[in-house]
């Protein structure tokens, strides 16, 4: 028997013997509908940290330089906390030759950052992302301004008390009010209102509107680094192949401003945007291990239902089979029609499954806050999944009704 006449004698099954053919089919839907949903649930998170997320928070094409390296699932293996607090805190003077020793065309900018009370006369307090930095900020982050300007060069040598906020923090205190030129408190410090930056939104809940920037010289970077150190130094570059060159000169410039040998490991962190978000990575491909987990189950479920009903078929085909035999039909021929039978029953509930699962992942990204994106490779595994377990099912009902005696078969009632 050919495939395709196999195929079309499954189908002529399924609309036959409708509920058989439904509960054959059920658990491999089942099994595949969660399959693509956790998968898609999984990597539309992933695709929204890694560019959305990660772009919105990391600049593209920088790096970090710090005290710590990064610390997080993925990033921590080997490391000791008794050694990093002996590392020494980045000066200014180290920022300095850092900041000499960088090729042309990199940006640099001073960020040092925390959550704040803020407060204005007739608002309640409220806590704001106070960053101390300098105008190279506003460049890296890519602010654009619905209102006033940023602080220049000469108000971040002076200290001026200056600040830029975003839009949630002007709409808290100054309701229906131009900010600028409005006093806003900071560690009860009034700082001068003179920038407002265009609305940028919010990732995963969290408001990235709750701005307050400050130059680093000013009192609110005395506030946030008490020490007078320097909590980070964003550097970004046109392109992987600048970074990657700055990186090696910030590297070079620091570890000879500290007197490190060669043998000497960095007792400083340089982290780049793949390093601080290179977790996510992992914890994707264990989400989606652990997420296929239960769907798997029901596969394995789904394998058993179409064996059994496959061996009901072939007891309940007996005499057609020995027809088939007595006719001249091999061995091969009967063991292939059940196996593509299994395969096809199995195939079109991972066909139905597909769909149902995406019409899922749809309506979680519809109505709750998890993003979701469909993964063509789920879609392939999951047809390739469907026809396996078919097939694997269906060996042994298949090899049974191959064996059959015809005339034994030619008997049966």
């Amino acid at each position: 028997m050919k495939t395709r006449d196999a195929v079309a004698l499954a189908l002529v099954q399924l609309r036959v013997q409708k509920l058989k053919s439904f509960f054959t089919l059920l658990g491999v839907m089942i099994g595949v509908m969660f399959l693509i949903a956790v998968v898609s649930i999984v990597e539309g998170m992933g695709r929204y940290v890694e560019e959305d997320f990660a772009g919105r928070l990391v600049a593209a094409n920088t790096f970090t330089l710090r005290r710590f390296s990064n610390v997080g699932p993925g990033g921590n293996r080997g490391f000791d906390a008794r050694e990093a607090q002996r590392r020494p805190l980045i000066r200014m003077s180290e920022v300095d030759a850092v900041r000499d020793a960088l090729p042309p065309g990199l940006v640099a900018s001073i960020t040092n950052e925390t959550f704040r009370y803020a407060s204005a006369p007739g608002a309640r307090p409220r806590q704001v992302q106070a960053v101390a930095t300098d105008a190279n900020y506003f460049i890296i982050k890519k602010y654009n301004l619905e209102q006033g300007r940023v602080f220049s060069d000469q108000e971040v040598r002076s200290g001026a008390t200056v600040i830029v906020i975003g839009t949630e923090v002007a709409e808290h205190f100054f309701p229906g009010l131009n900010p600028l030129g409005r006093a806003l408190r900071l560690g009860g410090i009034p700082f001068t209102v003179i920038g407002v930056v265009e609305k940028q939104g919010s990732v995963f809940s969290f408001s990235l509107d709750r701005l307050a920037i400050a130059p680093y010289t000013s009192p609110l970077g005395r506030l946030i680094r008490p020490a007078k150190d320097v909590g980070s130094l964003v550097v970004q570059a046109p392109n992987a192949t600048a970074l990657a060159e700055g990186m090696e000169a910030a590297r070079g410039a620091l570890r000879a401003r500290r007197g490190l040998r060669a043998a000497e490991p960095d007792n400083f962190g340089l982290v780049t945007q793949d390093a601080a978000f290179g977790f996510v990575k992992e914890l994707k491909g264990r989400l989606i291990l652990f997420g296929t987990a239960l769907p798997a189950i029901s596969l394995v479920v789904g394998a058993m239902v179409i064996m059994n009903i496959m061996l009901v078929a072939v007891a309940e085909r007996t005499r057609e089979i020995g027809v088939r035999k007595a006719l001249g039909a091999r061995r091969s021929d009967i063991l292939s029609q059940f196996l593509v039978e299994a395969a096809t029953l199995s195939t079109l509930g991972a066909a139905i499954g597909i769909a149902l699962g995406i019409s899922l992942a749809k309506l979680i990204s519809a109505f709750t806050p998890l993003p979701a994106a469909v993964a063509p490779w789920s879609v392939a595994a999951a047809i390739v999944t469907g026809a396996g377990v078919g097939i694997a099912a269906g060996i042994y009902p298949a090899s049974r009704a191959a064996r059959l005696d015809p005339i034994a078969a030619l008997r049966q009632e």
